[in-house]
């Protein structure tokens, strides 16, 4: 893992370990590489409670409650199947939140729709979805770790916006 990445995980480690929420993982594509980054911070057992990696479409029906109208017609590979992830992954791991990934890594699989390097990343919880497009074709080593960067960035930026403090109003 590289040095931005560990930034990365520290930095949402202490977001965590400060308003004591969870998070954990649905991936496809990226194969569990987001759980490994996230898990690379001594003290992770204390927030990160698993991830389901579901590489085929019957696991993201059957664990995560993904519609299997939207695999058929959207393909695996779309906004919606990446935030329905997210949300089925909050309620089967019982987390605070969750980090989703689903995409086309390489170097075959791609069609002129969904090209190679296609990845729809996401998280949130389950009240609220953010989701983030990669459309470059790199390779598939080099693809999987951009993947798995961009979405530790998308967390780190939604749990800052999360938890800014609101002001509170007296009347």
């Amino acid at each position: 893992m590289d040095f931005e990445s560990k930034i990365i995980s520290r930095e949402i480690s202490e977001i965590l370990w400060e308003t004591e929420k969870t998070v954990g993982t649905a991936e496809s594509c990226t194969g569990g590489r987001i759980a490994e980054a996230i898990i690379s911070v001594p003290g992770a057992s204390k927030y990160f409670k698993g991830g389901i990696i579901c590489y085929v479409n019957e696991i993201k029906e059957n664990l995560l409650g993904v519609d299997p109208i939207v695999l058929e017609e959207k393909t695996a590979v779309c906004e919606e199947v990446a935030v329905a992830m997210v949300k089925g992954a909050c309620k089967t791991l019982n987390t605070d939140y969750a980090i989703s990934a689903t995409g086309i890594a390489g170097p075959s699989g791609g069609t002129k729709e969904i090209p190679v390097g296609t990845i729809w990343l996401a998280c949130g919880s389950p009240d609220r979805v953010v989701t983030m497009k990669v459309e470059e074709d790199h390779g598939r080593d080099i693809n999987l770790a951009i993947a798995t960067n961009k979405a530790m960035e998308l967390f780190l930026g939604f749990l800052r916006e999360e938890n800014v403090p609101r002001p509170v109003y007296e009347g």
